[in-house]
């Protein structure tokens, strides 16, 4: 609900409010039509700010959830961890599966090195330092490939390095010469 559909909302129910202050059992009929009429603006604003589905559940971390009519919040999510928790306490935990080895990846496993992992980072001189110029890579050959493209493209920079980024930085190899320029023209006079 937006700012604008609050405060709308918020008149239309304090209009209600005091129509219910006033009413008696001598009310005209006009006066009734007319809190009728607040009546259905305010159910139309109701309406347009509403935009989720009705809650099928009395929970308030899964209210669209599926329904278990014997739980006490009727959330089927929320009972299940429940019975699980009360199985446990009579039974037992739960058998373990053996420890397995885990699967080797292809990056290698977190203890077997340092943070930040291996990377590559592709430069360049933008006439005053060493930029980013593209996504950091986790390949050496596909950093190069990237930079190669990049000196070929229609506004290629004076000078271009690739970066390994392992414990520390280290710069592997430099394509042009960097020199620095002054960004003011005429020397800066």
């Amino acid at each position: 609900m937006n700012h604008a559909q609050l405060t709308a909302l918020g008149r239309a129910l304090r209009v209600l409010g005091e129509h219910g202050e006033s009413l008696s059992a001598d009310t005209l009929d006009a006066k009734l039509h007319e809190v009728k009429d607040d009546l259905r603006r305010a159910l139309d604003l109701l309406e347009e700010t509403v935009t989720t589905a009705v809650p099928s559940t009395r929970c308030a971390e899964h209210p669209t959830g599926p329904v278990d009519e014997s739980a006490p919040d009727l959330c089927l999510l929320c009972e299940t961890r429940r019975r699980t928790a009360r199985r446990a306490e009579f039974n037992g935990p739960a058998p373990q599966a053996p420890a397995a080895e885990p699967t080797p990846s292809r990056y290698g496993m977190r203890a077997d090195r340092p943070q930040p992992q291996q990377r590559w980072l592709p430069e360049l001189w933008n006439g005053q330092a060493w930029q980013l110029c593209g996504t950091p890579r986790r390949d050496r050959r596909e950093a190069e490939l990237f930079i190669a493209a990049q000196r070929r493209g229609p506004r290629p920079a004076m000078a271009y390095r690739i970066v390994h980024e392992f414990t520390d930085y280290e710069v592997l190899r430099v394509w042009g010469t960097p020199t620095r320029t002054d960004i003011e023209p005429l020397g800066n006079l």
